[in-house]
C-alpha cells in the first residue's frame, strides 16, 4: 500500500511548475558543465595551461568516480560503478519530484545537474574529462571538472543542511 501511495504522489508530483524549474537548473549546469569540458577537449588536448601560481588546467580522462578514486581499466568494474551511479541519481530525482522541501529541491538539483554530466561523459567517451589542477607547490589535489564542483557543493549544502535543521 506504501509502494502505491509513493507512485501516486510521484505521478502528481512530476508536472508541477516548480519541478520544471528545478529541471531546468539541472540542464542550466548541466549544459555549462559540456560547455567547459568540451572546449578542453577542443582545445586542451594533451596540453597544460598555466593560469597562475595555483591553478593549472590539464585535461585528465577519469574511469573511476569522482576524484579518480575507484579508477580501473576492468570493463566489469566501470560498468558496475557507472550502473550504480544512475541508480543514484535516479534514486535522486525520484526524491526530488517527491520532496516538498525547497532546499531540499536546490540542493539534489545542484547534485543532479553534476552527475548527469559526469554519467553523460561516462557513457559517451567511457571516461570523465578532468581538467582542473589546483596545487601548492609540489602538492596536486585531485584533477577535477565543473560537474565534480557542483555535485561536492550539492554534497555540502547536503551536510550543512542537515546539521542546522532538526527534525
Amino acid at each position: 500500500m506504501n509502494i502505491q501511495n509513493n507512485i501516486k504522489e510521484i505521478k502528481n508530483n512530476i508536472f508541477k511548475k516548480e519541478n520544471f524549474l528545478f529541471l531546468t537548473f539541472m540542464i542550466i549546469i548541466f549544459i555549462l558543465d559540456r560547455f567547459t569540458k568540451l572546449k578542453m577537449i577542443n582545445n586542451f588536448n594533451g596540453n597544460s595551461y598555466y593560469i597562475n601560481d595555483y591553478i593549472n588546467l590539464e585535461l585528465i580522462w577519469n574511469t573511476g568516480i569522482g576524484f579518480g578514486l575507484l579508477s580501473s581499466n576492468t570493463t566489469l568494474i566501470y560498468n558496475f560503478i557507472t550502473v550504480f551511479i544512475g541508480i543514484i541519481i535516479l534514486a535522486m530525482v525520484l526524491t526530488l519530484i517527491v520532496s516538498k522541501n525547497l532546499i531540499e529541491k536546490i540542493i539534489f538539483s545542484i547534485i543532479i545537474g553534476g552527475a548527469c554530466g559526469n554519467i553523460y561523459d561516462r557513457l559517451t567517451y567511457r571516461a570523465v574529462p578532468d581538467f582542473i589542477d589546483i596545487h601548492y607547490q609540489n602538492f596536486h589535489w585531485f584533477v577535477f571538472n565543473l560537474a565534480d564542483i557542483f555535485i561536492t557543493l550539492g554534497i555540502i549544502l547536503f551536510l550543512i543542511r542537515g546539521f542546522i535543521v532538526k527534525k
